[in-house]
């Protein structure tokens, strides 16, 4: 049963901008420590904000699915984007978000960007 859906568009020029604004704690903010590790091995800055800029709208996308948004003690450190070997998107989610629940949980995250947006759609389903 689908409990809930999330979609978010952002403008990569926008995170691009933030970025170089505020740096590290624009970062910080978004991205969780294992994401950052990832976000700084890429060499090409134009790759680097559309992994941030992927990640935010995932984290968008999945504060919507489950219906509270950023706030309410649920902040982007509580979401992990990372992909399978075979370069699929996963969602991990903090277990004081899956706990919420009265039943297992699944979340189906897929990401697209094209130049000048990143995409993401979640699908929050009971198991």
């Amino acid at each position: 049963m689908i409990l809930g859906v999330g979609t978010d568009l952002v403008e990569i020029e926008r995170v691009s901008n933030s970025v170089a604004r505020l740096g590290d704690r624009f970062i910080d903010r978004i991205l969780t420590a294992q994401e950052k590790l990832r976000w700084q091995a890429i060499s090409h800055p134009d790759q680097a904000n559309a992994y941030v800029a992927k990640r935010f709208a995932a984290k968008e996308a999945a504060v919507k699915a489950l219906g509270t948004g950023i706030g309410s003690g649920v902040s982007f450190q509580h979401f992990n984007v990372i992909n399978l070997p075979s370069g699929q998107p996963c969602l991990e989610v903090d277990n004081s978000i899956s706990e919420r629940f009265e039943q297992p949980v699944v979340w189906h995250l897929s990401l697209t960007d094209e130049r000048a947006y990143a995409q993401a759609f979640v699908i929050l389903e009971a198991k």
